[in-house]
C-alpha cells in the first residue's frame, strides 16, 4: 500500500518546481551553486544558467569573499540549521531581503550545503503593520540605519539588531550580546578614542555619544561606522543605565576620503609626498628643532643634465626615471628619514637627529647607490648623477631658512661640477662624494 501511494506522488523535481522559496545546493568549498530550483533564479530575474555553477557569493550581497565564506562553513557544520539573514542581489539591481537556512550534509563521500532561501519581503512589512507605536518606530529605524544596539549597562548585556549583525557577516543567532563583544570588533588604533567618546557622555560631558570609526567584520576586513548613541535610562541616582544607539556603514564614503586625501598628498608619478604634503612635514621638523633643540639637516636633490634625458629619450624615459630616482631614495634613507617630490626633478631630503658628518654620509650613500645601479639594463641609457645642497641646524640658523640654505649650496654643487654634495660648512668639508655612514 506505501509503495503504491509513494508511486502514485509528485516526483521531487514536480514538487522543488513548485516550492515558492528557493532551494540551492551548494559545495562548501567553493561555494559554487551545483543546482537550484526554478524559483531560485525566477525570483531574482535571472535564467538558470545564470545562477547554476555560479559562486552564492555572486548572489549574496552580505557575505564577501571566500575567507568569510570558509568562516560560515565551519559553523554550518557545527549546526543543525543555520540560518542567516542577508539580501540577494535582483537582475534590475534591486535587493530581496532574505532568511537563509542551511544544512549540510554527506552522500557517497562527498560533502554538500542544502540552503533555503525565503524571500521576507512581506512578512517585514506585515511586522511593521502589527507593531505597536514604539515597536513601529523601533522597526523603522531597524531598517532605515545598517543597525542597532542596545546597552543593558546594568548586566553589560547588549543587544545587537539583525541588520547590526549582517553588516557584519554574522548570522542571527551568532555574537555573544555582550558589551566585549562590540569592544572586541573595534580596530585596535580606534578602541580608545572611541572609548573615551562615550566615557564622556555616559559622565555628562557630551550630550551624546558620536564617533567614525572602524568594526572589525567577520572577513577580517575593517568597515567605517557612523556610531550614535544617547543615555535613555537613569537610576534613582540618576546614573546611566540603558545606552542605545544606531550604526551607520560609511565604508564607500570614507574610502574616497581616503583615496582624495591621498590623491591630495601623494605624488602620483613618484609615489613619494608631493610638495604640498612635505611642505607641511617640513614646517613641523623644523618646529620640533627649535623647540628642543634638535639636529635637523634639509637637502635639496636635483637630477643632473635632466633636460637632456628627455630631450634625448622623450618624456616617457624621463617619468621612468623619476620612479627609478624616488625608489632608489626610499631604499637609500633611512626609516625615519623623509623624502618628497617638490616638483620638477627637483626632491627634498629631511634628515632628522643627525650630525651633519652623518647627513654627508647618507648623501654620499645616494650618490654611491646612482653609481651602482645599472641603467643600461634598467632603462637603457647612460649613468645618471645627482647634486645635492645640505643645511643644517643648529649649525646654520634659523631652522625656518634651511630650506632656502640648502638651495643655494645646490646651486654650488651645480656650479662645482655636480654629482657632488655642498653645503655651507668649512671648504674641505664642502665637496663630499664618498664617505661611509655614521
Amino acid at each position: 500500500m506505501t509503495c503504491a501511494l509513494q508511486e502514485g506522488l509528485p516526483s521531487l523535481g514536480v514538487l522543488f518546481g513548485n516550492m515558492a522559496d528557493a532551494v540551492y545546493l551548494l559545495d562548501p568549498i567553493t561555494s559554487n551553486i551545483l543546482w537550484c530550483n526554478p524559483s531560485a533564479h525566477a525570483a531574482l530575474g535571472l535564467e538558470a544558467s545564470e545562477v547554476l555553477n555560479h559562486s552564492v557569493l555572486s548572489l549574496q550581497m552580505d557575505v564577501t569573499g571566500l575567507p568569510q565564506w570558509a568562516d560560515i562553513a565551519r559553523v554550518i557544520r557545527g549546526a543543525s540549521c543555520y540560518t542567516f539573514l542577508g539580501r540577494h542581489r535582483h537582475k534590475d539591481g534591486g535587493e530581496v531581503p532574505v532568511e537563509v537556512n542551511t544544512t549540510a550534509f554527506a552522500l557517497n563521500g562527498r560533502e554538500y550545503f542544502l540552503s533555503v532561501a525565503r524571500d521576507i519581503s512581506r512578512r517585514m512589512n506585515l511586522e511593521g503593520a502589527a507593531s505597536t507605536q514604539d515597536e513601529r518606530l523601533r522597526f523603522a529605524l531597524n531598517l532605515a540605519m545598517d543597525g542597532l544596539w542596545d546597552w543593558n549597562m546594568r548586566t553589560d548585556e547588549v543587544y545587537f539588531s539583525p541588520q547590526l549583525k549582517r553588516m557584519l557577516g554574522y548570522g542571527p543567532d551568532e555574537m555573544t550580546p555582550h558589551v566585549d563583544t562590540w569592544k572586541r570588533n573595534i580596530h585596535p588604533d580606534d578602541r580608545d578614542q572611541v572609548m573615551s567618546l562615550i566615557e564622556q557622555h555616559l559622565r555628562g560631558r557630551l550630550m551624546r555619544f558620536e564617533a567614525e570609526y572602524r568594526l572589525r567584520n567577520r572577513n577580517g576586513h575593517d568597515i567605517w561606522v557612523h556610531d550614535r548613541g544617547q543615555v535613555c535610562e537613569r537610576d534613582a541616582q540618576g546614573n546611566p543605565t540603558r545606552v542605545v544607539g544606531m550604526v551607520q556603514n560609511v565604508t564607500d564614503r570614507k574610502l574616497l576620503e581616503l583615496r582624495l586625501e591621498r590623491m591630495a598628498s601623494i605624488d602620483d608619478l613618484t609615489q613619494l609626498p608631493n610638495r604640498r604634503a612635505g611642505m607641511a612635514v617640513l614646517s613641523h621638523q623644523v618646529e620640533l628643532a627649535q623647540r628642543g633643540g634638535l639636529h635637523l639637516c634639509v637637502g635639496v636633490l636635483d637630477i643632473d643634465a635632466f633636460k637632456a634625458v628627455n630631450d634625448q629619450f622623450g618624456h616617457a624615459k624621463g617619468d621612468a626615471v623619476l620612479h627609478q630616482v624616488a625608489t632608489l631614495l626610499r631604499q637609500t634613507l633611512r626609516p625615519c628619514d623623509y623624502v618628497y617630490r617638490s616638483g620638477g626633478e627637483e626632491f627634498i631630503l629631511l634628515l632628522p637627529d643627525v650630525q651633519p658628518e652623518t647627513a654627508y654620509a647618507i648623501a654620499a650613500d645616494i650618490h654611491a647607490a646612482l653609481e651602482c645601479k645599472d641603467w643600461e639594463a634598467d632603462l637603457e641609457m647612460g649613468a645618471l648623477t645627482v647634486s645635492i645642497g645640505l643645511a643644517c641646524f643648529p649649525l646654520q640658523t634659523p631652522a625656518s631658512k634651511l630650506l632656502d640654505l640648502a638651495d643655494l649650496a645646490l646651486y654650488r654643487a651645480k656650479e662645482e661640477g655636480r654629482n657632488r654634495t655642498c653645503g655651507p660648512l668649512e671648504p674641505t668639508q664642502a665637496a663630499v662624494t664618498r664617505s661611509g655612514r655614521q
